[in-house]
């Protein structure tokens, strides 16, 4: 790991990481008060936790639209700065509140949302699937790069799938990408396959330390769910039923089936399993409300020098939960302040310093925020299918996600480096700070897919992620507000005392990074 000369790590600490690349024209203690006052008002409670199609999207997406008009930053969509984006809504209400079943064990039910959660994306009204077999696909895989076949020998046409969360390097790094975890382990990936093979339902098995988040965050989906809606299929690709399944709710299965739940987990955990038809059936039984409307996602163009035509976008999805099940303190608000009115602001601020630069960049900069990233990653999905400025022109994606609070540190982690043409860029612009670079070979919560870059890193435009590292500026400051502490939480509010002192270095570089990947050269 290569280390940095102290008086270089001194002037960065009196420095603060300015610039990287450039000379920034917005003074420090200004783009400081910008960055904490776009925060302060995007999670504030006037926007309701900016759930999408509630009563609160037009006013927060019409202040941001204003923002970028009055910082000089051009509409993006033609004449406006909206895209439409058609998502449905349903709620989802189970008979009985949960879900029956029998086996030649037992029977009983699993209730929610202690046991499970289930929800759909189709405007079905009524769900009445009754006596439904159920089959453990243990991770619900079928990858023939990785060897690697969950479905092999089973019909699951019409049936309830059980798949465990994330995938088989997680348990064993001589598997797939070892504790990377591969798009395979993603919840949405699982869904996907059981859909194309004719299931009637897939609940994805959790595990905290595999899933990378506690039961709480799986539970938030009581409420109302969201996605993407087709008009010309109506969604009829999509399952009947998705879901999660709890540990104590799958094990209450098993016990019904008379079979063990650990050694059936480990068995799948290894090469050679095959899946398991359990002498079970469940009654998946409920009402569906929906709702089909447009919701929105925001974009503004700063036109390039040379090449207008091409682009470097610059990004954060502006959604969050909204109002839900309140806390201890009885707040119902989710105002995501982290995640992510701090990366709206990022973006924000890029915006803020890209249009005072004394000569515009070769390639456009394109500012985007995004809808629905909370319940997929939707609106990031729609702009990569129809985007303002081509796949094949657009160099790169900088997507900012939960940039604060960040203390100061001497390293930057990325995530998704090591083969990507942005490597260079982050490392020259990390040593122009005084910082040093390591790749993070970890991603077993999967974290490098639960971001809207991914989308984009799909259709083939670099991005990856950047994150804080370990070794602290100011040891006597560490974060008082951890991940763990606040996330998808109605605690995620913003405070003064926050540190930004390292979200604004990560964004001084980032911003280097979208300019250097801006220049033709």
């Amino acid at each position: 790991m290569k280390r940095f000369p102290l008086i270089v790590l001194c002037a960065l600490a009196l420095a603060g990481c300015r610039g990287g690349a450039v000379s920034l024209p917005i003074p420090a203690e200004q783009e400081e008060a910008m960055f904490r006052s776009w925060i302060a008002k995007v999670a504030s409670d006037e926007f309701g936790g900016r759930l999408p199609m509630s009563q609160f999207e037009e006013p927060v997406t019409a202040y941001l639209a204003s923002q970028l008009d009055s910082l000089g930053i051009q509409p993006a969509f033609g004449d406006s700065y909206f895209q439409e984006v058609q998502l449905i809504s349903t709620q989802c209400r189970f008979d009985g509140g949960g879900m029956p079943f029998r086996g030649t064990s037992g029977a009983g039910i699993l209730q929610i949302p202690d046991d499970f959660v289930g929800w759909n994306a189709r405007p079905d009204g009524r769900i009445d699937l009754p006596a439904t077999g159920v089959v453990f696909c243990g991770f619900g895989i079928d990858a023939d790069e990785f060897g690697w076949h969950d479905f092999e020998g089973v019909d699951v046409k019409g049936k309830l799938v059980l798949a465990m969360v994330n995938d088989p390097g997680f348990y064993d790094e001589s598997l797939f990408q070892g504790k990377n975890m591969t798009y395979y382990g993603r919840w949405l990936c699982k869904f996907e396959q059981a859909a194309r093979l004719g299931a009637a339902g897939c609940l994805v098995i959790h595990n905290t330390p595999a899933a990378g988040y506690g039961w709480a965050v799986c539970s938030n989906h009581t409420g109302s769910n969201l996605a993407l809606y087709d008009a010309a299929s109506g969604n009829a690709s999509r399952l009947p039923m998705n879901g999660w399944i709890s540990e104590q709710g799958c094990r209450k299965l098993f016990a019904a089936a008379g079979v063990d739940f650990d050694d059936a987990a480990e068995a799948a955990k290894r090469p050679g399993f095959k899946p398991m038809e359990l002498p079970l059936k469940a009654d998946i039984k409920m009402t569906v409300t929906h709702e089909i409307r447009t919701s929105r996602n925001i974009g503004g163009i700063l036109p390039g020098s040379k090449k207008p035509d091409e682009a470097v976008a610059i990004s954060g999805h502006w959604d969050h939960l909204g109002i839900g099940t309140p806390d201890e303190e009885g707040d119902t608000i989710y105002n995501g302040a982290a995640d992510n009115a701090s990366g709206v602001a990022a973006a924000l601020l890029c915006a803020a310093q890209a249009a005072r630069l004394p000569r515009r960049p070769d390639r456009s900069l394109l500012f985007l925020f995004y809808t629905a990233e909370e319940s997929g990653m939707f609106g990031s999905e729609h702009y990569c299918n129809f985007p303002a400025v081509p796949m094949d022109k657009t160099a790169a994606c900088i997507n900012f996600e939960s940039m604060a609070p960040e203390p100061l540190t001497r390293d930057v982690v990325v995530l998704g480096g090591g083969n990507s043409p942005l490597d260079g860029p982050i490392a020259r612009g990390a040593k122009r700070q005084g910082r040093y670079v390591t790749l993070n070979q970890d991603n077993s919560d999967g974290w490098f897919f639960r971001s809207d870059h991914f989308n984009f890193v799909k259709k083939g435009v670099p991005a990856v992620v950047i994150e804080s590292g370990v070794d602290l500026v100011h040891p006597d400051r560490p974060n008082k507000y951890p991940f763990e502490a606040w996330y998808h939480k109605p605690c995620d509010e913003y405070r003064p005392d926050w540190d930004v002192e390292g979200s604004l270095a990560h964004i001084h570089l980032m911003f280097g990074v979208a300019l250097e990947m801006a220049t033709v050269k």
